[in-house]
């Protein structure tokens, strides 16, 4: 899928804000060397804006710690990862990456610093007793997924192994049940949001209708919705045969034409449905792919594969998905909208962080073949959506 990289300044001078950043990060880096730690500054960035060079009004308020935690870098630290994927069963073999021989783990060792505020750690059994008795529902597409089988990791390490919890799997439904605090985190699979019907054998896209996927959502206490990487995908990777709306049929129509009429249902059926005096709404930004090694200025590199550090150089504030503008005009329209969990930019630094050839999802000889067969779409776990559950825990309870 193609991503479109943020417009270069060319020969502008350097703005008061991009200093102060420049100069928080680096005396960090002097406190950190200062103390004899283990942590080590490795990259930093200023989150994208939007055109002009302002937020949009309705980000103002997305902010948490009373700063913007989706600004500023990753710190190697010795004290992760959280977990280890030989003792969560939740963790499936597409991005269980030690198990599928990847050689290195430093992706496993690093922490997300917020430029002027430092996240508060993630502590699982508080996270359990505050959700007593409540849901917490993912709602999406594999990276939805993705960011589910970590926060259900990253739980089950805090629980402890006499308190396991219930996991079933399923589909559209995938469950797991930490019955001691009454607890359901919950991951149900809707890569589009909008239904999917067959008819005649056919598979067709609902652009105009999400009841059919909603019903299981309205209740839950906690929801987080993503999609973005379906709505581009052609051939054999193309989940539908035709779109519908109100009664027409299309063979296909533009892709971020299509987003905007699924997002646009999706949004107006949460207006309608979601009682925002009990359930807490959030939208996971749309996550960076690595196929492109152009983005990182790395002449040699194919993809993702072999890369072992996030990426380098202060300027580099990842690929703007032109799916997350089309995200963010919709969810800014609307009445109430969520909580951005703004991943995109401090993502797209670490083309480390994916499982490439070391996927259970990979036989033998698409491994051998990581020019065609690497996955710089998903992260291996433990690894980064450890860092979008952090943010979701901070954006939560502080």
């Amino acid at each position: 899928m193609a991503h479109r990289r943020p417009a270069s300044n060319g020969g502008a001078s350097t703005r008061p804000s991009e200093v102060v950043f420049i100069l928080s990060i680096l005396i960090l880096f002097l406190l950190q060397a200062e103390k004899g730690g283990h942590c080590a500054v490795i990259i930093g960035l200023r989150r994208h804006q939007s055109e002009g060079g302002r937020r949009r009004p309705w980000l103002e308020g997305n902010q948490s710690l009373g700063c913007d935690i989706f600004s500023g870098g990753w710190i190697k630290d010795e004290s992760y990862p959280l977990y280890q994927s030989s003792a969560c069963p939740a963790v499936d073999g597409q991005f269980n990456c030690q198990l599928y021989g990847r050689p290195d783990s430093d992706y496993q060792r690093y922490r997300w610093k917020p430029s002027s505020c430092e996240l508060p750690k993630f502590e699982g059994r508080e996270f359990l007793g505050r959700m007593r008795g409540k849901t917490v529902m993912f709602v999406g597409d594999s990276l939805g997924r993705n960011q589910w089988e970590s926060l259900v990791c990253m739980l089950w390490a805090a629980a402890g192994p006499l308190s396991p919890p219930q996991l079933l799997r399923g589909v559209p439904l995938s469950t797991a049940s930490f019955l001691e605090y009454g607890v359901t985190v919950s991951f149900y699979r809707a890569p589009y949001l909008v239904d999917i019907a067959a008819e005649q054998g056919k598979r067709i896209l609902r652009l105009d209708a999400v009841a059919g996927n909603g019903d299981a959502w309205r209740d839950a206490d906690v929801l987080s919705f993503n999609t973005g990487h379906w709505w581009t995908h052609n051939g054999p990777l193309q989940g539908w045969d035709y779109m519908e709306e109100g009664g027409s049929y299309y063979a296909d129509m533009d892709r971020l034409v299509a987003l905007k009429k699924g997002m646009s249902t999706w949004a107006n059926w949460v207006e309608a449905n979601v009682d925002r005096t009990k359930t807490r709404l959030f939208f996971l930004s749309v996550s960076p792919t690595h196929y492109n090694p152009a983005e990182w200025s790395d002449p040699v590199s194919k993809n993702c594969y072999g890369e072992t550090t996030p990426v380098g150089g202060w300027a580099h504030g990842g690929p703007y998905p032109d799916q997350m503008k089309v995200i963010e005009g919709v969810v800014g329209a609307m009445r109430n909208p969520p909580y951005l969990l703004d991943i995109t930019a401090l993502s797209a630094l670490r083309k480390d962080g994916h499982p490439s050839v070391y996927s259970g999802d990979l036989n033998p000889e698409q491994r051998a073949n990581p020019d065609r067969s690497a996955d710089c779409s998903h992260w291996c776990l433990p690894g980064l959506p450890d860092t979008w559950n952090q943010l979701l825990y901070t954006a939560l309870f502080f």
